[in-house]
């Protein structure tokens, strides 16, 4: 309870509240995250042992797939721990830099994320419609430079959140109701005004995110026209089945990622434990379904899994 105590007129420190309204019932909420949480980290530290040990998935779209299997691992342990400190210590206490830093961490690894998954996109339409080209355009040098890119861009268009929020004034009021810190409820409980900072947390959304999709639609627009000419029927079947995967990993993603900072902003309605819970699932959910959509729509992932998986 100590941490509990530390005063929110404390210049230095926010309160983060776990779920509001359902403190009661912190310790059984912890089960289900911290299940969710372990089961995604083995998951992706499977998939990428299992990538680093076979020559054979030293290929661009299994090197995405590591990208994409770190920022699954990235995302949820930079909520998750705090989280769980709350939930069971009730270690409510952060410091100002402290939620700064977890905002930024997050956030970039969010529209790395985002980024990663353009690029298979864009490596599934290669594959497909330029097969003969594929090698040569798609070297494991490139995606590394993509990947850098993808880095770039995270980090400029984020860091300007940090850095606003820690120029608005905080009064009385620092009681951020969630596990973690989100940008527009960090901004919510400032007495200052938030307008530049509602206005650039739309941006995000709607234009790097926006953007995204609308180079991920194109890809696969493409993509399916050329599926719709394949005449072998093994060869249709493959590439169905891998770019089947990719879809529902990018509607896992996208869909919660889109519905949980809209909700803040435009859900007044709506509970505060059901926005916190829902961001919540949005930072496990993913994770732990990613791998195993691939793991179940890709063949030669799932042999080499299981090749390892026998031998334990």
């Amino acid at each position: 309870m100590a941490a509990f105590n530390l005063t929110p007129s404390d210049p230095s420190t926010f309160i983060l509240m776990g779920i509001p309204g359902l403190e009661a019932a912190h310790i059984w909420i912890s089960i289900p995250f911290a299940m969710f949480y372990i089961v995604g980290l083995l998951e992706n530290v499977t998939l990428l042992f299992v990538v680093s040990k076979e020559q054979t998935l030293h290929k661009p779209m299994y090197l995405l797939l590591c990208m994409l299997a770190l920022t699954d691992i990235a995302t949820p342990t930079s909520v998750m721990p705090k989280a769980l400190c709350i939930f069971w210590f009730n270690l409510k206490g952060i410091t100002r830099g402290g939620c700064l830093t977890q905002m930024f961490f997050l956030h970039t690894v969010a529209v790395m994320h985002s980024t990663i998954l353009v690029t298979m996109a864009f490596d599934r339409y290669i594959a497909i419609c330029n097969p003969l080209r594929y090698a040569t355009i798609l070297t494991k040098g490139r995606i590394a430079k993509l990947g850098f890119l993808g880095l770039i861009k995270a980090v400029l268009f984020i860091l300007p959140i940090p850095l606003v929020l820690n120029t608005l004034p905080f009064c009385s009021n620092r009681i951020i109701p969630h596990t973690h810190c989100e940008p527009i409820a960090v901004a919510k409980i400032s007495c200052g005004d938030i307008t530049v900072n509602r206005m650039y947390g739309l941006v995000i959304v709607f234009v790097i995110v926006g953007l995204d999709l609308m180079f991920i639609a194109l890809s696969y627009g493409l993509i399916i026209r050329a599926l719709l000419r394949i005449s072998s029927k093994k060869a249709y079947q493959k590439a169905l089945n891998t770019c089947t995967a990719h879809i529902c990993v990018m509607i896992t993603c996208y869909t919660s990622g889109f519905f949980s900072p809209l909700i803040h902003r435009f859900g007044q309605g709506i509970a505060p434990h059901v926005h916190s819970l829902l961001a919540d699932l949005y930072f496990l959910i993913p994770p732990l379904l990613n791998p195993l959509i691939y793991g179940v729509k890709t063949k030669e992932l799932r042999d080499k899994v299981g090749k390892y998986t026998c031998r334990m």
